[in-house]
């Protein structure tokens, strides 16, 4: 397969497929089409003479420079964001899983229905809270069917340990929300859109009224020029600051934080601040605002798609 022609040819094959296990890797559109680039690079640059399956070559190269973004992301606190919902990648996801025989040999109908449910919300936003090795194991057998042993060679672990990552990454997406909670979700959602769509329009009166009366603003000292804590108290002067803080929020984005609907600041992608809600009906009550490193650190996020 020296000839080029024939070379790009033969990848245009796969290009959906890696498509589709680069976003479900990188849970990004933009970062999986940089992975499945850089796959093509290093295939030209590559000797696949003695090469018999392609595809498969292919998979474990894109993996294996997805699993490296993954871990880069981790260590720089970074975001995918940006990117619309692929609607392309998740259909060839779910027919890269369609082909599967269950999960792990296990006959098991809820979770049969949580994988046939994959084009949802749910399941990218268990998947961003999995380590970067978690995610793959899951991601290669469970969705896309590879055998563990190929999966452990990408890992660089034995059969043993990554069939033990893809089991933890099972057990966190046979934890995601029950419909009465996902319903809860949704309302957090529409609050915390609300709440955004009038920062960025610097609408004071629908912030209020997005806004208990009572409700309480809580700033660590990381988020303040003067380095010290703040707290605001009262629908209007928490409107008020954000307002003040408009420009901010045209690189916001909601996101899950510690299981809730929150709002985080990643401009670039680098995360910066968090603001953890909480809300009560349709007013928010309560939000904390979040920027010491450490505090970061320690949050489990996820952005949800447009």
């Amino acid at each position: 397969m020296a000839d080029r022609d024939e070379l790009a040819a033969a990848f245009e094959e796969h290009r959906a497929h890696l498509r589709a296990v680069a976003y479900r890797l990188l849970g990004s559109m933009t970062d999986a089409d940089d992975a499945v680039q850089d796959t093509w690079l290093r295939l030209t640059s590559a000797d696949t003479t003695e090469v018999e399956n392609l595809g498969g070559w292919l998979t474990t190269v894109v993996a294996r420079v997805s699993l490296n973004m993954l871990r880069s992301r981790r260590q720089r606190q970074e975001l995918p964001v940006g990117d619309a919902w692929p609607r392309a990648a998740d259909a060839a996801a779910a027919a890269g899983a369609a082909g599967t025989t269950g999960v792990a040999g296990v006959a098991d109908p809820e979770f049969e229905a949580v994988l046939a449910d994959s084009v949802g919300l749910a399941l990218i936003v268990v998947l961003d809270t999995l380590t970067p090795a978690e995610r793959l194991a899951f991601v290669l057998h469970d969705m896309f069917a590879m055998p563990f042993t190929e999966v452990a060679a990408v890992l660089g672990r034995s059969t043993a340990a990554t069939r033990q990552l893809a089991s933890r990454a099972r057990r966190q997406v046979r934890a995601t929300p029950s419909p009465e909670q996902a319903s809860d979700l949704a309302r957090q959602r529409e609050v915390a859109a609300a709440f955004m769509s009038a920062s960025r329009g610097g609408d004071l009166s629908a912030l209020v009224a997005v806004l208990d009366s009572d409700a309480v603003l809580r700033a660590d000292a990381a988020v303040t020029p003067a380095g010290r804590p703040v707290e605001l108290r009262g629908a209007e002067a928490i409107a008020r600051g954000a307002v003040a803080a408009a420009a901010r929020s045209e690189a916001s984005w909601l996101a899950l934080v510690d299981g809730a609907v929150g709002i985080v600041f990643a401009p670039g992608g680098r995360l910066q601040v968090v603001l953890a809600l909480t809300s009560r009906e349709d007013r928010i009550t309560g939000i904390d605002v979040i920027a010491d490193p450490d505090r970061l650190g320690r949050l489990k996020l996820a952005l949800l798609p447009d």
